[in-house]
């Protein structure tokens, strides 16, 4: 007998779309945040190398990782509206968040093999996971107006990102003894690498399937989407037309409009902090042992999980009490005194502080903007193409985030100068929010 889908705004629909963030989640603090940075530093030290022959040219780690990582985001970009058009006339926008969810848990896994000597190979792996991070999540980001009842949204979104927060922390506990214990483990020195290392080796596999496992819970309910009445003709490229037709109706919601403009200038900042923070921590903070070292920045980033879910709750419960735009604006006045406090952070001690603060404004910003901009949306079931075209947005914002901050990481042989450019772009987003219209006080 099949199974009748669940209702809007019933609370096991409600928690099986948030558990993928409980799902999902693990990628972004191991792979990007944590275990993957220290990895990285480790190689080129083992290796005692501070550059490496790619590209055409010798780059170093982080400029380098900025680079791919900008270019994964170029084909999120194009690839995204492209799937949100299919998705928005076969209604099957659950088909195309497995297969890109099964994509990035898969290229975890592969990270297994990363190293020096075959580091095509590696940045392959890494490329393809953040493909299918970006993706599947936009899909899932696609579903909230589905799900979820606008009253509803603040609160849904923030228990998202705090079921992720807590879920990706209990596997990096589990990764940190891994990697400072690694013989409790049966994980030995081997000629061609460390314990340590083989251990972090070791964390990918074990994110790729945690991600795709508890997935499960979230395919089985969520509904397989819904499909757009019409003639079914040019799906490929409809993605496009879609996004344009998204645009045109941004001239009759100014409201909409302009939030997007802040979103795109402050997003761009906020999502560069999450992919560099680490690599900041490694590169930047006199740690004084390697051991040391990943114990600081495990620590540091366990800080900012934790920290995160408390932040996330709160700045939903301070949005009723004072609506989600001047919540954002205080919020983005945060990150301001962030980066400048960032460039001056040396010690381990400064960096935890910093972390703390990070963790506080992070979380919050992230659900408050998508619950924000979920509630701006005019009525429609298109929610695919609206959602498409944040997501897009926000890429392109990363994009431009990602090499600035390498082009400027590079030239300046320091990462501290980009931090002040980040907060300017925070400094803008806040201006920008300022100007969003205030009629129909009560949905934001």
């Amino acid at each position: 007998m099949a199974r009748l889908p669940l209702e809007k705004g019933s609370k096991k629909l409600l928690n099986a779309w948030a558990f993928y963030d409980w799902a999902n989640s693990v990628y972004s603090l191991t792979v990007v945040s944590a275990v993957f940075p220290i990895f990285l530093g480790a190689i080129f030290r083992q290796a005692n190398v501070e550059q490496v022959a790619v590209f055409g040219g010798a780059i170093a780690r982080t400029p380098l990782i900025s680079y791919v990582t900008a270019a994964a985001f170029v084909v999120i970009a194009l690839i995204t509206p492209l799937i949100s058009g299919i998705a928005d006339y076969l209604g099957n926008k659950k088909v195309f968040m497995k297969f890109f969810c099964y994509l990035g848990g898969l290229s975890c896994i592969g990270l297994y093999w990363f190293d020096l000597q075959s580091i095509y190979v590696g940045l392959v792996f890494y490329f393809l996971g953040v493909i299918g991070f970006w993706v599947s999540f936009a899909m899932s980001n696609s579903y909230l107006p589905d799900i979820a009842f606008p009253e509803q949204q603040d609160r849904i979104s923030a228990w998202g990102f705090s079921l992720g927060y807590i879920g990706s922390v209990l596997l990096l506990l589990i990764n940190l003894a891994m990697v400072l214990a690694p013989d409790v483990f049966g994980i030995t020195d081997s000629p061609e690498s460390p314990a340590a290392i083989t251990a972090m080796k070791y964390s990918f596999v074990s994110v790729g399937i945690w991600w795709i496992g508890f997935s499960q819970y979230s395919f089985y309910y969520l509904p397989k989407g819904y499909r757009r009445d019409g003639e079914r003709h040019r799906i490929i490229l409809n993605g496009f037309r879609e996004l344009r037709g998204v645009w045109k109706q941004l001239t009759g919601l100014p409201r909409l409009k302009r939030y997007l403009g802040a979103f795109f200038v402050y997003s761009m900042a906020v999502q560069t902090v999450m992919l560099i923070a680490a690599y900041f921590g490694e590169s930047e903070i006199d740690w004084g042992s390697d051991d040391q070292r990943t114990m600081g920045l495990i620590g540091s980033i366990l800080i900012i999980q934790l920290v995160a879910v408390l932040g996330a709750t709160l700045t939903a419960r301070l949005s009723n009490r004072i609506g989600n735009i001047t919540t954002l604006v205080i919020i983005n006045a945060i990150w301001v005194a962030i980066c400048i406090y960032a460039y001056f952070v040396k010690s381990p001690m400064e960096f935890y502080i910093a972390a703390g603060f990070v963790g506080m404004v992070m979380g919050g910003i992230q659900a408050l903007s998508r619950s924000t901009y979920s509630k701006f949306l005019p009525e429609t079931t298109d929610t695919t193409s609206f959602f498409s075209f944040y997501d897009v947005t926000e890429k392109i914002g990363i994009i431009i985030g990602m090499s600035i901050f390498g082009l400027v990481s590079q030239w300046n042989n320091s990462m501290r100068p980009a931090t002040l450019i980040l907060g300017t772009f925070f400094l803008i987003g806040i201006l920008l929010l300022m100007r969003v219209p205030k009629e129909n006080p009560e949905a934001a």
